[in-house]
């Protein structure tokens, strides 16, 4: 029997991890907008602990195979020292307003679409196309002349990586970079996951516990399956883990051009999170499908989908490639992002709560900004 090729043996595993992902956030209604939602708008930090103790745990689990020689996180897309500021503020903000226009971000769409929800469909078909019109089409001239022009050169400044770990050290003028990296890794990594044991109501919730967990494990064990099954002496794998912008993008471009095309990681990905979501609705009985209310519900959606699509392409990832996956590189451009994407998707959510007075797109917007210490508390009347 003849052995399977490295980028197969990898498709494999990742497809087979993702229907464990697609099946544990349906079955746990892990949603990061849902859980910014759930704080702004009603003060509960249990989804949002759920989402930073996978946080917390790809951190420490991460960077412990990383310490340990297993893989090489310096190889991963997030810590270059070509560091695009502009890029993941910008591209995260419009990714966050997205993520709210769409009722969900990339990874929470996948699952609906594999629950039988149309409204997701077309919010998915929509950001892959601006996806991937941003890496490679019409909106990469914007990428490329407006946003990645303003990058910094880390490397010209003597600065190998973007890894908080490096930046810090090089402020702090203490050359033992890999020292304070691991004090870094504990740190954060360790008070996530005491952070979200904190919570009463997250300790009761086994779906918010089992979320955090098994997802932080995934995207580890993406890390593993590229950068050690994957590694090859003249056809390595790239080294990457969970992310569902690009590998969107990617899947539907496959999709049409299947016979000529080799699938990797990120395409086998999408789909299993599509299966796995598939396979626990059917098996709950829980399968059905769900349209458009009205016109303005299409147009929120198509918008926030656009919006996803490039955002996350600028930004380099979503609330799970970025907020997750490269948060668990320590890279600051992740932090960037995933700071982004919460301040855009918490500022929406304001701006559509406070649009229901009728008071016009300006009024509602200075409102939320005043009520998120923004502007002074005297703007709300302004």
């Amino acid at each position: 029997m003849m052995e399977w090729e490295p980028v197969y043996k990898v498709a494999m595993l990742s497809f087979l991890l993702g229907i464990v992902f697609g099946a544990v956030v349906n079955k746990t209604n892990f949603c990061t907008m849902g859980a910014i939602s759930d704080w702004v708008n009603m003060g509960n930090k249990d989804r949002l602990r759920a989402w930073l103790l996978a946080i917390g745990i790809a951190i420490l689990l991460t960077q412990a195979m990383h310490y340990k020689g297993i893989i090489d996180i310096g190889e991963a897309m997030y810590l270059t020292p070509n560091f695009g500021w502009l890029g993941y503020l910008f591209g995260g903000f419009l990714f966050g307003v997205g993520m709210t226009l769409a009722s969900g971000c990339g990874q929470r769409t996948l699952v609906r679409v594999g629950g039988g929800n149309l409204k997701s469909l077309v919010v998915i078909i929509l950001l892959g196309l601006t996806a991937y019109m941003t890496m490679r089409g019409l909106l990469a001239l914007v990428r490329v002349n407006v946003i990645e022009v303003t990058n910094i050169n880390l490397a010209a400044k003597d600065i190998p990586d973007q890894g908080i770990g490096t930046l810090l050290s090089t402020a702090m003028g203490v050359e033992n970079r890999v020292l304070i990296s691991r004090i870094v890794a504990l740190l954060l990594g360790g008070g996530l996951v005491i952070y979200a044991f904190l919570g009463k109501g997250f300790r009761r919730s086994f779906d918010n516990i089992l979320a955090g967990v098994v997802i932080g494990l995934i995207v580890a064990a993406g890390w593993y399956v590229t950068g050690v099954i994957g590694f090859d002496d003249f056809e390595p794998v790239r080294l990457e883990s969970y992310t569902f912008i690009a590998p969107t993008a990617q899947t539907l471009m496959y999709l049409q051009t299947f016979t000529g095309a080799t699938i990797n990681f990120g395409i086998a990905a999408v789909s299993g999170v599509i299966l796995g979501s598939f396979l626990y609705v059917i098996f709950t009985g829980k399968f059905r499908l769900e349209t458009f209310s009205d016109r303005g519900d299409m147009i929120r959606h198509m918008l926030g989908g656009a919006l996803m699509g490039f955002g996350g392409v600028l930004a380099l990832g979503c609330t799970v490639g970025q907020g997750i996956t490269g948060m668990s590189t320590l890279a600051l451009g992740s932090l960037l992002a995933l700071l982004s994407i919460v301040f855009g998707s918490a500022l929406t959510m304001k701006i559509q709560y406070y649009s229901l007075d009728d008071g016009g797109f300006f009024s509602a917007l200075r409102q939320s900004l005043a009520d998120m210490k923004l502007l002074p508390a005297v703007q709300r009347e302004g």
